[in-house]
């Protein structure tokens, strides 16, 4: 366990540097831009340990290995972020610890999100994840809603019991006309929250970058970064 405390800290010490300087070579103060240490995959005694080097935002893709992870850390003082895609058979039980949902990309979800919300006196926030990559069916190939979608769906999201909205996600696209141009991808992004915030001014929350990228997120206005094996290592058993 030492050991891993001191491997943790290096790696989360390493990002903090890279996010500190990506801020200043923008112009921006350190505190606009969000931590968010995707633990997916690690165990419950890695996020205790974070919790102790001063994480405070945790993230998780699949219900299935978060909840039993965040009924065991739910004495620590932790936000938590489901960013996967999500079936609405799965909303229960991730509104039951899920402060954000950084996936929101369909109706049918917003209506089962909200009706869980409500049902456990909770509010939970809610971020589109926008598909850049989106083709002809408006979606993309790692879930989201194209861009033509955006105003229809924070406007069903903002009128929900129980849901409150707070922004958008992308993840970098890997086909069509951003591959590869991962900054041009995440201005894109910015400019969409513009928009939104114009008729939603209190979505500010813009979340983009990963291990890979968080610079260009951080350099084109990103206010969170979703940081997994920077900081937590290559993960075992994907594939």
């Amino acid at each position: 366990m030492t050991d891993r405390k001191g491997e943790l800290a290096a790696n989360l010490a390493k990002v903090e540097e890279r996010i500190a300087a990506a801020c200043a070579a923008a112009g921006r103060k350190r505190e606009e831009v969000t931590l968010i240490v995707v633990t997916k995959t690690y165990p419950a005694s890695d996020v205790r340990i974070l919790s102790g080097l001063g994480v405070r935002h945790v993230a998780e893709n699949k219900d299935q290995d978060a909840a039993p992870k965040a009924a065991e850390c739910s004495d620590l003082p932790l936000t938590w972020h489901f960013v996967g895609q999500l079936q609405t058979n799965k909303v229960r039980s991730v509104v039951g610890y899920a402060d954000l949902v950084q996936s929101v990309d369909r109706s049918k979800l917003v209506t089962a999100l909200s009706k869980e919300a409500v049902r456990a006196e909770r509010e939970v926030g809610c971020l589109l994840q926008v598909a850049l990559d989106a083709g002809a069916s408006g979606r993309g190939e790692r879930g989201g809603i194209g861009t033509d979608g955006i105003e229809e769906l924070a406007g069903l999201v903002a009128s929900a019991p129980g849901l409150r909205l707070d922004g958008l996600m992308t993840v970098a696209p890997l086909t069509g006309e951003y591959a590869g141009r991962e900054q041009a991808a995440f201005e894109r992004l910015m400019d969409l929250s513009t928009d939104l915030r114009r008729a939603h001014p209190a979505a500010n929350m813009v979340s983009a970058g990963m291990s890979a990228d968080l610079e260009q997120a951080v350099a084109a206005g990103a206010t969170h970064v979703r940081v997994g094996s920077a900081v937590l290592g290559v993960r075992p058993g994907l594939g």
